[in-house]
């Protein structure tokens, strides 16, 4: 297991769990609920329970996965084209939201372990392998848990 899948594993819903649901955010208009149920969806764009269409132009996606694969963080307030500014919640609580996204993550690892070496496509990226997929979830998990106060710092190997 790689550092990052041991991260989704072991270390990811820890800290999540830290939060009680009324944090403001440091900048964005999520709440901590909302942040969580769009990490799931990100998630099942990942093992293809969720599609959307390509939005970055052909010509473009070197580029834009050359930035995915990089080390650099995304910028704050960063717009989703695919999500509203305040999208509506659709659990019960953020301990349910949570327990959604812990089954997401598992979801998601055992996809691709069952499909060793299949590609599925992510709308602002193109086509990834899992090793590419673990990079932009652990990068977009990391964007997130700034956000909400619950790391320092974005550090990404």
């Amino acid at each position: 297991m790689n550092a990052k899948e041991k991260f989704f594993r072991e270390e990811y819903i820890p800290l999540l769990k830290k939060l009680k649901g009324d944090e403001k955010p440091l900048w964005g208009k999520l709440s901590a609920q909302a942040m969580i149920e769009h990490m799931t969806d990100s998630i099942g764009i990942g093992w293809k329970r969720i599609s959307f269409p390509s939005y970055t132009k052909p010509e473009d996606l070197p580029k834009a996965k050359a930035f995915m694969l990089s080390n650099k963080p995304f910028k704050e307030n960063t717009p989703n084209p695919y999500m509203p500014d305040v999208p509506p919640l659709r659990n019960q609580n953020i301990e349910e939201a949570i327990a959604e996204l812990e089954r997401e993550i598992q979801n998601f690892i055992q996809f691709h372990k069952d499909n060793p070496g299949i590609i599925v496509q992510n709308p602002f990226f193109g086509d990834l392998n899992y090793e590419e997929w673990l990079h932009l979830l652990y990068k977009h998990a990391l964007h997130h848990l700034k956000q909400f106060g619950l790391i320092d710092k974005i550090e990404i190997q």
